[in-house]
């Protein structure tokens, strides 16, 4: 029975240790296939026949100003790996540029966004026109999360054709936000571009406008009307405080029991003026 017994456990020790030695192959493998850390953004270059990639150095031979502010672009970190491991800014979203270099521009890049040099066609030059929606299908290539956003029921006019993606980002300079910087303001300031009466100035302003449009607003779509993250006063419940007192349902001091009831903060008929009031310290106007 002892010999029995020992035979058996010899057994599961066998097979605990196989069991063991599987897990710690199936982790290796893991380690060697994962996503390993970057420092630099990594794209897959789009293929062009007969065209070949030759750096954005290339490019600067005739448009030295675009490439020194190119420089500061966020763009400018992109590379890829393997035999085209070069300075490919350019060339990820305008394709590969060697027959546009060797024609000297008479033939366009891959990937152009603006008329350019006239085509010729059977009927002589015809202007070249650029393609409906022709920049932001390129910038979906590596923004697909995006690309999902503009699909939901609120959203900027992008997919129809009358807001590009470059009204509100630069690809060639600086931040790719045209607002520039990180301050919160200034990108308050590329709103009010296209929105300014929500500018003001107002004598009674709501102070999430200091915070930036985007803490009440999804910049690029939302499943609810006017962009907004949240569709009920929960949005408005993620600053101001709410305390239980009594029964009572305190906002800002303010008993908020049955208000809440009517509807949301701005549509209840309490706090219509969201964005600031010349006459209404509780924005009710």
């Amino acid at each position: 029975m002892m010999n029995r017994n020992f035979r058996m456990s010899g057994r599961w020790r066998a097979k605990w240790i196989r069991s063991l030695a599987a897990a710690a192959a199936v982790a290796l493998l893991l380690a060697l296939i994962s996503c390993g850390t970057v420092h630099r953004a990594v794209v897959v270059l789009p293929e062009v026949p007969g065209a070949k990639y030759i750096g954005s150095k290339e490019c600067e031979q005739c448009h030295d100003k675009l490439c020194r502010d190119f420089a500061t672009a966020d763009h400018a970190r992109l590379m890829a790996e393997g035999p085209n491991a070069r300075n490919v800014g350019c060339e990820s979203c305008h394709g590969p540029g060697s027959l546009h270099s060797e024609s000297g521009g008479e033939v366009k890049p891959p990937y152009a966004f603006t008329a350019g040099r006239p085509q010729a066609s059977s009927f002589g030059a015809q202007p070249a026109l650029q393609p409906a929606r022709a920049t932001q299908t390129v910038c979906f290539q590596c923004h697909p999360n995006v690309r999902g956003q503009f699909g939901l029921t609120s959203h900027h006019p992008v997919p129809e054709g009358r807001l590009s993606c470059t009204a509100c980002h630069s690809p060639h300079k600086g931040s790719i936000f045209r607002a520039g910087g990180t301050s919160l303001l200034s990108e308050n300031e590329l709103c009010f571009g296209c929105h300014p009466k929500q500018r003001g100035p107002y004598v009674f302003e709501h102070e999430a406008l200091r915070e930036g449009c985007t803490t009440c607003h999804s910049a690029h779509g939302s499943v609810n009307a006017k962009m907004l993250k949240i569709r009920d006063a929960n949005l408005c419940l993620r600053c101001h405080f709410q305390q239980v007192n009594g029964g009572k349902l305190l906002i800002g001091g303010s008993d908020h029991t049955l208000r809440l009831q009517q509807g949301t903060c701005w549509t209840g008929g309490c706090h219509e003026a969201v964005h600031g009031s010349r006459v209404s310290s509780a924005l009710r106007f």
